[in-house]
């Protein structure tokens, strides 16, 4: 069986039109007020876009964090090959 990916899923914006819409069709179905009906359904959606830019951000701050980190091992890197190669020039003198 597949795993559910709740990230991906609650940053969907079809997944909070479904959302909406149940609730909705439920709150329709037990006889709440329109106006009742269309603030529940206002809050949804906010919330819906709330969810997807927040988990959008951390997505895109997580791969600057991940450019960073690469960068730095790669300076480092570059900085070992060096002090390797001043050690054998010194071990070939």
């Amino acid at each position: 069986m597949k795993k559910i990916n709740w990230l991906e899923k609650l940053s969907s914006r079809k997944f909070w039109m479904a959302v909406g819409g149940f609730v909705t069709a439920a709150l329709l179905a037990f006889n709440v007020g329109n106006l009742a009906v269309e603030q529940v359904a206002a809050i949804i959606a906010a919330l819906g876009v709330l969810v997807a830019y927040i988990l959008g951000e951390s997505y895109v701050d997580g791969k600057n964090i991940d450019a960073e980190m690469y960068k730095e091992l790669v300076d480092i890197n570059q900085q070992l090959i060096t002090v390797i190669q001043n050690n054998e020039n010194e071990q070939d003198n």
